[in-house]
């Protein structure tokens, strides 16, 4: 159970920063991240980094796919926690 703490915050936190370095890259006009590495994080588990960095730097924002989608995506991925969760323990 701890590796799977760990492992989601190290994924949420990479998330974060790879949110936070697109914003700043787009400031300064520079190479920018693939929107679809952004989602990546997120389906890897990183959802809650990635959109509270969006929210708390506004980036992103102003994107409908982004700011349905991710949500989405963790609503998805909690659903399938908790169906997963529930057969583990009927299965015990």
């Amino acid at each position: 159970m701890k590796a799977i703490w760990i492992y989601l915050l190290l994924v949420n936190g990479i998330g974060a920063a790879v949110t936070a370095w697109d914003k700043r890259a787009a400031r300064r006009g520079a190479w920018r991240v693939a929107e679809k590495t952004l989602f990546l994080w997120c389906v890897l588990g990183g959802c809650p980094g990635v959109y509270l960095t969006m929210r708390c730097i506004h980036h992103k924002t102003r994107h409908k796919r982004f700011m349905w989608g991710i949500p989405l995506i963790f609503v998805l991925q909690c659903a399938l926690v908790f169906l997963l969760w529930k057969r583990v323990i009927t299965i015990l």
